[in-house]
């Protein structure tokens, strides 16, 4: 593939619970594609891609590998020629939506668009609630902040504590009132706050969904696709590649 700095471009990331992020055909991805988008999966530390190690090695007390590997991911994009940092955008959820809020703190300069789907955005006050139904069965996964060196790590990453009065990406933030795993209000005062700190115009959505729907968002094939649809078209507008 002969890279371009020109075409815009989509990176996928997750990196947790070891789950393997495999490439897959999409229909849906057709329309990007279509269009002259690169799509690119970031298989980095936290997920399966490699075996146990790599898994290892992006959880607890090692978790920031997770995001510095994503990053490495978007810089070698742009190194290589398949991209620049403002046709670049990303894109991830629940999990993958942690990540999307690390690396927009760490690197904001590097991506123009991002796009984060029921994040898990306030860690450490939710692994702090033990009432919540996730949190005690993944202090494996992340760390129980009641100990103070696991609090510690978990406050240089956590999304919500890390921000800061500077410029940001334009981003896209989505929810589920019904959520069960990441409960609606956990995005919601992470926009609000990011609201009240960033220092630029760029657009700052935050879209709940109040109808039947769940960490997974609706239900339904053509709920799906309007969703989709939704998604693509706001990245669309960002990258330049279509008016709205």
């Amino acid at each position: 593939m002969t890279g371009t700095a020109s075409a815009p471009a989509l990176l996928y990331g997750y990196g947790s619970y070891e789950s393997s992020v495999d490439p897959t055909f999409s229909t849906i991805r057709l329309s990007l594609l279509d269009r002259g988008f690169v799509f690119a999966i970031a298989h980095i530390r936290g997920g399966g891609e490699l075996g146990r190690p790599w898994y290892e090695h992006g959880k607890l007390r090692e978790k920031r590998n997770t995001f510095t590997d994503f990053i490495a991911c978007a810089e070698e994009l742009c190194a290589a020629g398949y991209t620049a940092p403002e046709r670049l955008g990303i894109r991830g959820g629940s999990a993958g939506g942690l990540l999307m809020g690390a690396v927009t703190n760490m690197r904001p300069d590097l991506f123009h668009v991002v796009i984060s789907y029921v994040p898990f955005v306030d860690v450490i006050n939710t692994m702090l609630d033990e009432s919540l139904p996730l949190t005690v069965g993944e202090f494996e996964e992340w760390g129980n902040p009641r100990k103070e060196a696991e609090y510690r790590y978990m406050r240089r990453y956590s999304p919500y504590e890390n921000l800061s009065a500077r410029a940001y990406p334009t981003m896209l933030v989505k929810s589920s009132y019904n959520d069960s795993q990441v409960m609606y209000w956990e995005p919601a005062k992470y926009v609000a706050r990011l609201r009240s700190l960033k220092t630029d115009a760029n657009p700052l959505l935050f879209h709940i969904n109040m109808d039947p729907a769940g960490h997974g968002g609706r239900s339904g094939r053509y709920d799906r696709l309007r969703e989709q649809a939704f998604d693509y078209s706001f990245i669309l507008w960002q990258l330049g590649v279509e008016k709205p």
